[in-house]
């Protein structure tokens, strides 16, 4: 057994927290990620505290909390400079560093530390403008559409499903299976494991873009779902029913179809695109069997944040909801690194935590932005501050083990969950806890008491201050 573990970080977007058949999911098939979870330690309460693509992605890569990112919000086109990143400092120690799939960062090419990136970020509006450079747009910057275009001529596109990338419409991948992202991944992962640098261990990120939307996968899979009965989405006594009433003919609205057949359907993709990664991922297990790896590489499988998927007649992400801040995650390998198998950790944890893990695993020093803590060790916190951008639905949160306090910033909205009693959170219990709630929000205000926007006088939160995507300490990073 070699000194330091070889390194690979399996990653979904959108995926949610309770989507594998480990964690107990009515529905949904995930047999090769069950079965690494078992072969390792899975922790049930992960979240992302800022649960969209871009501002969770640059707290997975740096280690730093979202206020520290200076994203807090989903914006395109803001330049990435950090000084410590995953990749950079696995670099430093000696490991070959590979990206395989979705980066989103900005400019696309930005390799973020790594030593080489093949590159699907998947559908991003912000690239394929008319002013867009060249070399910036997807279909050259984009390793996977510039391929697909080499297989199938210079019209394939993945959008040739007619499908748009936020939407729940639902319809089967339209090639042959093998001319689909995620099997490119796979497709990838695989052939690194050829032709990497045997003298040195590995760090590979294989980066799927799906189960976010599109909801195209083969059809195969989605016949595994689409004709059976499916659990139905959650309800709450505060959910916002004049609101899905005028939005829910839009199919890429943040509130879920009126249509309850499209609510099946959107179900279905969803968990079909799931099991369509679980079984690419088995692929790349069977590859590291063959090439005698299993016994000195350690496996981590995170997403960067989850989808509400009709829950509380919403759709998509950015919510402070379970269904869209709850993640999986887990750590899995040999006993002597990641622990006993068969754990389930409840420590409240985050995707800033998953870079010192890795870090520490392979016996790299954890740079001092770093916020996070290793998952090697109990991590005590006592709660989790998260937020985003998003307009009159601009929120914040803060989270324990035990429940959650959530503001919006811009109508002073509040909502009170007992997650202990009320995991799904249909009772908003605000009015009956205020001693409770006057707690959790005096934590807020002090984790808002010293930021630009100027949520807080201190003692209390102010209501109607305007909402920043992109704080400005992030131009000096």
């Amino acid at each position: 057994m070699g000194k330091h573990p070889n390194l690979i970080l399996l990653m979904a977007d959108q995926m949610r927290g309770d989507c594998l058949g480990i964690a107990g999911h009515p529905d949904v098939k995930t047999p090769f990620l069950d079965a690494l979870a078992a072969n390792g330690v899975l922790y049930e309460n992960a979240y992302s505290a800022c649960p969209t693509c871009v501002p969770a992605r640059a707290t997975l890569y740096t280690g730093m909390s979202q206020e520290h990112t200076g994203r807090v919000g989903y914006e395109d086109l803001v330049q990435w400079n950090y000084s410590h990143t995953l990749a950079g400092e696995l670099s430093k120690a000696g490991y070959y560093t590979q990206c395989v799939g979705k980066m989103h960062v900005h400019p696309l090419r930005n390799n973020l530390g790594f030593n080489d990136v093949r590159l699907h970020d998947g559908y991003l509006h912000a690239y394929r403008c008319p002013d867009t450079p060249s070399y910036e747009n997807q279909c050259v910057a984009d390793d996977y559409y510039w391929w697909l275009k080499q297989q199938l001529g210079i019209g394939a596109d993945p959008v040739n499903t007619g499908l748009d990338c936020n939407s729940w419409i639902v319809r089967p991948w339209i090639y042959e299976e093998k001319y689909h992202p995620t099997n490119w991944v796979a497709n990838e992962c695989c052939d690194f494991l050829r032709r990497r640098d045997r003298s040195k261990p590995f760090f590979l990120m294989a980066s799927f873009v799906r189960p976010h939307p599109p909801f195209d996968a083969p059809e195969y899979y989605l016949n595994l779902y689409q004709h059976k009965p499916l659990e139905e989405p959650l309800r709450g006594d505060w959910n916002d029913c004049t609101r899905w009433e005028r939005d829910g003919h839009s199919y890429h609205a943040q509130t879920a179809p009126l249509d309850e057949s499209y609510v099946h359907q959107l179900r279905a993709g969803y968990y079909a695109s799931i099991t369509h990664i679980d079984h690419q991922i088995g692929r790349l297990i069977s590859a590291l069997v063959e090439e005698q790896l299993m016994d000195n590489t350690v496996i981590v499988f995170v997403s960067d944040h989850g989808e509400m998927l009709g829950d509380h007649l919403m759709f998509q992400k950015a919510k402070p909801f379970q269904g869209s801040i709850h993640v999986p995650l887990f750590v899995s390998g040999p006993e002597y690194y990641v622990g006993k198998h068969g754990t389930v950790r409840t420590d409240l944890v985050e995707l800033r935590d998953v870079m010192p893990t890795l870090l520490e695993l392979a016996g790299a020093a954890i740079p001092k932005t770093v916020d996070g803590k290793s998952l090697l060790h109990p991590i005590d916190r006592s709660y989790l501050h998260g937020e985003h951008t998003l307009g009159e639905d601009s929120m914040h949160f803060i989270l324990t083990e035990e429940d959650k306090y959530i503001w919006y910033s811009q109508t002073g909205k509040e909502l009170y969950f007992d997650l202990r009693n009320d995991p799904h959170e249909t009772k908003n219990v605000l009015k009956q806890n205020p001693e409770r709630v006057n707690e959790l929000r005096a934590l807020l205000i002090d984790a808002l008491k010293n930021r630009e926007e100027q949520y807080t006088d201190g003692e209390n939160l102010l209501v109607g201050k305007k909402p920043i995507t992109v704080l400005k300490h992030t131009e000096d990073l």
